[in-house]
């Protein structure tokens, strides 16, 4: 599925580029596509290989979910041999649940295992999940300490810069973390309370590399190849996560890839790569989903994708009424037509 990743892969090798060695995984490059619901599925997590993630990171899936043969799970434990390595995420609080997941799961294609401690969503939170495991350090090391006796892949941890404003804790779950068996920690720069709002704090980032001698992987804001630079510079994190900023936007691993190791900064793609992207990604969609829930998955990424680029606005409200590949397609292509006028 992930057509060019070999190319992209072998460029950076020739070129001796810098890389992240979790347990026994080594990765080719030092970004990372973080775990975000509803976005990185199978197709989307292709194309940001192609693009050159080094480490791909599955959507959350719940622990619960694949405990009890949850069919609506069964999809989010789906990969491919060309996106690899694979760091596959898992949430819940329970560690005996969790530890029987992970032998349950451990013979799946994927390379590491991820524990999901940083997600804000309430239904998560409420449960004692994600993020909520930021107030009980010692809880979340037990989970991690369980899962690393359970099984042999490397187990990675996924964390926020804390609860609250005044439960600034990372630099402590990531001794924790690293105490109890973690073999790198990925940190977001802002806490629970702030959601995605506000400004992430890469100072907390620094602080946890100073703590740790596993890999840390920063995580909060970066945008554009500027702020990628600017973070390592800052906070001497070892990796780069890029999420939100890869909305809509693939190519932005491409872009900050070259950045760090030319200095040039590229454009962004022409209206020709932006709807044949869109198109295949459309494609890719059918083929994981089918057409009926795949067209209503693409809305969201045609929006993300069009932001900046011109008429967009008017294209928004169009593509929600899509339900076919070729209504998708005829749209696109008038799209394009009057971008051209």
């Amino acid at each position: 599925m992930c057509a060019s990743a070999e190319c992209e892969r072998g460029r950076r090798e020739q070129m001796g580029y810098q890389s992240l060695q979790i347990g026994n995984v080594k990765t080719d490059g030092i970004l990372a596509l973080g775990p975000m619901a509803g976005v990185t599925d199978l197709p989307f997590r292709c194309l940001c290989k192609e693009q050159g993630a080094s480490l791909i990171y599955t959507e959350m899936v719940s622990a619960k979910g694949i405990l009890y043969n949850n069919k609506n799970t069964k999809i989010m434990l789906e990969t491919a041999e060309s996106e690899r390595p694979v760091a596959l995420q898992l949430f819940g609080e329970d560690a005996a649940i969790m530890s029987e997941v992970a032998k349950r799961i451990e013979e799946l294609p994927f390379d590491i295992l991820d524990i999901n401690m940083g997600c804000p969503v309430p239904k998560v939170v409420n449960n004692g999940e994600g993020s909520a495991l930021m107030k009980d350090p010692a809880k979340a090391g037990r989970i991690i300490e369980a899962i690393a006796k359970a099984i042999k892949k490397p187990v990675t941890v996924k964390i926020r810069k804390g609860f609250g404003k005044d439960d600034a804790n990372a630099p402590e779950m990531a001794r924790i973390a690293e105490e109890s068996g973690a073999a790198a920690i990925a940190v977001h720069g802002r806490t629970r309370e702030q959601y995605y709002s506000g400004k992430a704090d890469w100072d907390i980032i620094r602080q946890v590399k100073e703590t740790v001698k596993i890999p840390v992987i920063g995580n909060g804001d970066i945008f554009t190849p500027e702020d990628a630079k600017r973070m390592l510079e800052e906070t001497g994190c070892d990796g780069l996560m890029l999420a939100r900023g890869v909305q809509g936007d693939p190519w932005l691993f491409h872009r900050v890839n070259h950045y760090l190791e030319t200095g040039e900064l590229l454009p962004k793609p022409a209206m020709s790569e932006l709807i044949e992207t869109i198109l295949r990604h459309a494609k890719l969609q059918l083929e994981f989903k089918g057409e009926y829930l795949g067209m209503r998955e693409m809305r969201k990424h045609v929006a993300w994708y069009t932001t900046g680029y011109p008429n967009s606005a008017k294209l928004r409200v169009k593509v929600n009424a899509v339900e076919t590949m070729a209504e998708l397609e005829a749209l696109l292509a008038s799209y394009a037509g009057e971008c051209e006028e």
